[in-house]
């Protein structure tokens, strides 16, 4: 039986999917972790406390746990973990990315510059810092542009600027964010710095990936039916499989592999968001990790396996090169948080669940919490997901899903630089 350290920052949504994933494999699972708290509660040998936001402490943490049992692997489920997964693996001599190539997915301004190097297609870009003249900046840059922090996921402090009075707004916004001591102690050097990116036109998708030995494995291509063209850019609905022309996809996949390779990126799970703009895939982002939230549980694959389980089979290295997702069309709504508030009720749940197509809605935030929408935020009200007989059939019960839902927020005052 293999034995499998899980590594997650405390507040994951997804704790739950690999364990529930590691037990259908009967695998032996250990959670590495930072919340003494969260620890006290597991199970004795279950569990290993983990510094997080210090790799290096991390890895000789393992590395001890690992000289009284050894790991078979090492995976990093999210952002916050991925890099001292691999830093891990290597001490260890376990299956691992390069770290160097993990760090570049976690710095957007390594990532850009590599990407550049290449000659992947990906937007231009300029990094700015924090204490520069942002008012020179604004006046010659092109727009519109998009300000986002070097660091930062799930699209925040992500902004749109239209205008140089626009950029400004945007920076000072995003600085608030970065002023944050949590985040800014996450972020460290790279807090004091801005990426200002050209904005880049036309649809989006996410592709979810494993890579091979180097070899990009496209396990899903979601569409993002809704548009995504600012100021903020919340992600509502993904569906599979992706309407675009079969040429198109491929494309999409090759451009995927090459910037994965421009990285150093050869082994595990690989989510990437791209632009197609006029026919030409464009990487916005990629990441060394699988996709977030409860996003995964609109998968499934051959033999029923979840996406949990073929990343788990894979880092204990199973041949996964004939697995396939199965072919029924599914889909993800991702609650969006309309404005700042308490969240005092959600009515209309049973009625959003009984929508033809509907298989499961979660509410993720409990009754009572302060919620905070996009570019300040991190945080969706839930997910709704959805199968049918055609993509189209998908969008159009996620869709009347969502208009169900009554979202009861009592209003609240917005802070700068809010957090939940």
């Amino acid at each position: 039986m293999a034995r499998i350290l899980l590594l997650m920052a405390t507040r994951t949504y997804r704790t739950r999917a690999f364990l529930r994933a590691a037990r259908r494999l009967g695998a032996e699972v250990v959670v590495g972790m930072e919340r003494t708290a969260a620890l006290a509660r597991a199970k004795p040998g279950s569990t290993l406390l983990v510094d997080i936001r210090r790799p290096e402490r991390a890895v000789d943490q393992i590395s001890k746990a690992a000289e009284e049992r050894p790991f078979d692997a090492i995976v990093g489920v999210d952002d916050d973990t991925t890099l001292i997964a691999a830093l891990a693996s290597r001490a260890l001599s376990l299956a691992h990315n390069d770290p160097d190539a993990v760090r570049a997915t976690r710095d957007k301004l390594l990532m850009r510059r590599l990407l550049a190097a290449a000659g992947v297609h990906a937007p231009w870009f300029e990094a700015v810092p924090l204490d520069g003249d942002l008012a020179e900046v604004a006046a010659r840059v092109a727009y519109p542009c998009v300000v986002k922090p070097l660091f930062l996921s799930a699209s925040r402090g992500v902004i749109r600027a239209d205008s140089p009075a626009a950029f400004l707004a945007a920076a000072e916004r995003v600085r608030a964010i970065l002023s944050d001591p949590e985040v800014a102690a996450a972020g460290g050097a790279l807090a004091s710095q801005l990426l200002v990116e050209s904005f880049i036109p036309g649809g989006e998708v996410a592709l979810e990936g494993l890579l091979l030995g180097g070899r990009l494995k496209v396990l899903a291509l979601f569409d993002k039916p809704d548009p995504l063209d600012g100021p903020y850019f919340e992600e509502t609905i993904y569906v599979t499989p992706s309407r675009l022309p079969a040429t198109l996809q491929g494309r999409i996949a090759r451009e995927t592999e090459r910037g994965a390779a421009a990285l150093g990126l050869r082994e595990g799970p690989l989510h990437a968001e791209l632009r197609v703009s006029e026919g030409q895939p464009c990487i916005v982002e990629i990441a060394a990790r699988s996709i977030g939230g409860l996003c995964s549980d609109t998968l499934a694959f051959s033999g029923g396996r979840s996406l949990e389980e073929l990343i788990l089979l894979h880092a204990t290295g199973a041949d996964l090169s004939a697995v396939e997702r199965e072919p029924q069309p599914s889909g993800v709504l991702m609650l969006p948080i309309p404005h700042m508030g308490v969240l005092t009720g959600i009515g209309g749940v049973e009625e959003a669940r009984a929508v033809p197509g509907i298989v499961e809605l979660t509410i993720s935030v409990p009754l009572g919490e302060t919620v905070v929408p996009l570019p300040e935020g991190n945080r969706y009200l839930g997910f709704v997901f959805a199968r049918a007989e055609t993509p189209q059939a998908v969008e159009a019960a996620l869709r009347a899903a969502h208009v169900c839902l009554d979202i009861q927020l009592e209003a609240k005052a917005a802070v700068a630089g809010a957090k939940i």
